[in-house]
């Protein structure tokens, strides 16, 4: 377990389903960015959370769960790309958690652990162009812009700009 000023970083457990659906895995907000699709029924979000549970044994990605209420509220995680150098795996808030200062609290963390328990010397972040708040997440943590790909998402066929962000770490 890892924690921010108002966050706690864990592996998920499978009673954490309800809440994932109900705070995340529901919301086509949410998925809009991502590489997932929404989750429409409960008996999908118990599949989903027991391929979760697996997927995090072998993976450093967590869920994100709020101190004060205790719930799962989004995910995170990181992985290396090569000897010192790492990136986000993805970073995700429910649509009631957005605007609370949490994403930041996430991105300096995994900055963070990254850096002094991983020896991490780089950090990159992805952000999809039309993600503003992303964008604007990852400029405020003080990644500078690198370079864009035109990449396609595999769940509709459409075309998107993804930017690449990189911090060094200190």
């Amino acid at each position: 377990m890892m924690e921010t000023k108002d966050l706690i970083l864990r592996k998920a457990e499978f009673d954490d389903w309800k809440a994932m659906y109900r705070n995340v895995w529901s919301h086509p907000e949410t998925a809009r960015y991502m590489m997932w699709r929404v989750t429409e029924t409960e008996e999908a979000a118990q599949e989903r959370i027991r391929r979760t549970i697996e997927f995090q044994k072998a993976h450093d990605t967590f869920f994100v769960c709020e101190k004060k209420s205790g719930q799962p509220i989004g995910f995170a995680g990181w992985e290396e790309l090569a000897p010192h150098s790492f990136r986000e795996t993805g970073i995700a808030l429910g649509p009631e958690y957005v605007g609370r200062g949490y994403g930041k609290q996430i991105v300096n963390f995994l900055l963070e652990y990254c850096r002094d328990s991983l020896g991490g010397r780089e950090f990159y972040y992805h952000a999809r162009a039309k993600n503003t708040a992303s964008n604007a997440l990852a400029l405020s943590c003080g990644f500078v812009y690198q370079r864009s790909e035109q990449r396609i998402d595999d769940r509709n066929g459409e075309a998107y700009e993804l930017r690449i962000y990189r911090k060094e770490l200190q």
